[in-house]
């Protein structure tokens, strides 16, 4: 049996439990926050006055810290080249209304609130040129990305397992910037969207458990291939308006590292927290190259931290067209 009828198989066996993980990992409608809970109520007498103090609490927040910010609120706008592409994976596919596709329209539904509730707080911050954010964000959106994971669900999963606690990581670091500054409804904002993404990293962590059990070999195959090319962020194409490839990403990176909000430590951390989490030192009757690939993980945490260690990151803030300088 082909790999493709392999995964197939193992994705329609799993399906009868995603109606349970939707209860378990998703919040219905009308229970969870939605972006006005944290924006001033244009209904009210109070909205001028509400957005009067956004701009002054925004005037304390330094250049780098609304890159960062603005960098991740363009990330979660691209959200229809991910529910694109998850809706193209093997076993998600098959069927219009499966239980998977069921999956992807309500987690995208859940996601789809981050951009929402940052966009309209940038706008509001009078610190950004909304016009340019909205250039890249349409770049990023129409230049797609290529994560190396194809229509293999094995690999979507490891992605999507490693990149919702990296995106924890990095909302929860800028909620707690914020919050150091007296800014609390962006803290609480941010901090927030963090929860989510941390309920969605423990779903499809347990994805990623589930087939470990019925399909160990090829599992293990497909958490390799991901490190092995390493993962590349969902804003790795990032480019601002007037360049076919720029220098964006690289340098929204370095400002990320360079106020701590998410480093070359971090994804490592979440390699390593991968790897207990998914117990890959417990995991029995591999093949041997299987076993080739679990000995290459377990060895690759310390080789990492050693290489992150020795970088450097640029001292200098480069000048986005997104941000005004002060």
């Amino acid at each position: 049996m082909s790999l493709k009828n392999v995964r197939l198989e193992v994705m329609q066996h799993l399906e009868k439990d995603v109606d349970a993980l939707i209860q378990k990992y998703l919040i219905p409608v009308e229970q969870i926050w939605q972006p006005t809970d944290f924006l001033p109520d244009s209904t009210k007498d109070t909205f001028y006055e509400d957005i009067r103090e956004i701009r002054e609490l925004s005037k304390e927040l330094p250049y780098d810290f609304w890159v960062v910010l603005v960098g991740d609120m363009i990330t979660e706008e691209a959200l229809p080249t991910y529910e694109s592409w998850l809706m193209d994976v093997v076993g998600v596919d098959q069927v219009e209304n499966n239980g998977w596709s069921k999956w992807v329209r309500q987690w995208t539904g859940e996601e789809n609130r981050h951009g929402d509730v940052l966009n309209k707080y940038l706008y509001l911050s009078g610190r950004v040129n909304m016009k340019e954010i909205e250039k890249t964000t349409q770049h990023l959106i129409n230049d797609g990305f290529d994560i190396g994971t194809d229509r293999d669900p094995y690999k979507n999963f490891v992605y999507t397992s490693f990149q919702e606690l990296a995106t924890y990581i990095s909302h929860n670091r800028v909620a707690k910037i914020a919050k150091q500054k007296g800014n609390k409804r962006l803290a609480k904002m941010c901090k927030i969207i963090s929860g989510d993404e941390m309920r969605h990293h423990h779903a499809y962590s347990e994805f990623v458990e589930r087939i470990f059990e019925i399909d160990p070999n090829q599992m293990m195959m497909a958490f390799y291939d991901m490190m092995k090319r390493k993962i590349a962020m969902p804003a790795h194409f990032l480019r601002e308006s007037g360049e076919s490839i720029g220098t964006a990403f690289e340098e929204f990176s370095n400002t990320a590292q360079r106020i701590g909000v998410y480093t070359s430590n971090d994804y490592v951390d979440i390699l390593q927290k991968l790897i207990d989490r998914w117990e890959l030192g417990n995991i029995t009757g591999l093949n041997e190259e299987a076993e080739k690939a679990r000995d290459y993980l377990m060895k690759l945490p310390p080789r990492m931290y050693r290489l992150s260690e020795r970088m450097k990151i640029p001292e200098n803030s480069y000048q986005f067209k997104w941000v005004d300088p002060v």
